[in-house]
C-alpha cells in the first residue's frame, strides 16, 4: 500500500505526517481522511486551486494532468513544475512526499 509524507505545514500539519492511501484516492481525500483539513472551496471539482499542492517525490508516478487543471494551476499561489492540484492526483502504487504550500489565492482563509 502506497504512503503519502505530508511535509509539516505551520497551521494544517505541523508536525508533517506519513499516512497510508489507496491506488486511484486522490492526494486530497488521503489529508482529509487523515484530519489535514486541507483547502478545497470547490468541493473537489477542478475549479479553483485552493487543494494545490506541490509533489516532492513521486510527482512522475502520477497520471499526466488535465488541460483544466493546468489552466486552474496557472492561477495558483507559488506555482511550481511539480504543482497538481491535490483533489485531481490520483495515488498510485508509489510512495509520494507532498508539500503544502503556505498561501492560497482564497483570502479568507489567509486572513
Amino acid at each position: 500500500m502506497p504512503k503519502i509524507v505530508f511535509l509539516p505545514h505551520s497551521d494544517l500539519c505541523p508536525d508533517g505526517a506519513v499516512v497510508e492511501a489507496q491506488e486511484g484516492e486522490s492526494i486530497l481525500n488521503v489529508a482529509l481522511r487523515s484530519g489535514i483539513e486541507l483547502e478545497h472551496a470547490c468541493e473537489k471539482s477542478c475549479a479553483c486551486t485552493t487543494c494545490h499542492c506541490i509533489v516532492r517525490e513521486g510527482f512522475d508516478s502520477l497520471e499526466e494532468s488535465s488541460e483544466l487543471e493546468d489552466d486552474m494551476l496557472d492561477k495558483a499561489w507559488g506555482l511550481e513544475p511539480e504543482s497538481r492540484l491535490s483533489c485531481q492526483a490520483l495515488v498510485t502504487d508509489e510512495d509520494l512526499v507532498v508539500e503544502i504550500p503556505r498561501y492560497t489565492i482564497n483570502h479568507a482563509r489567509e486572513h
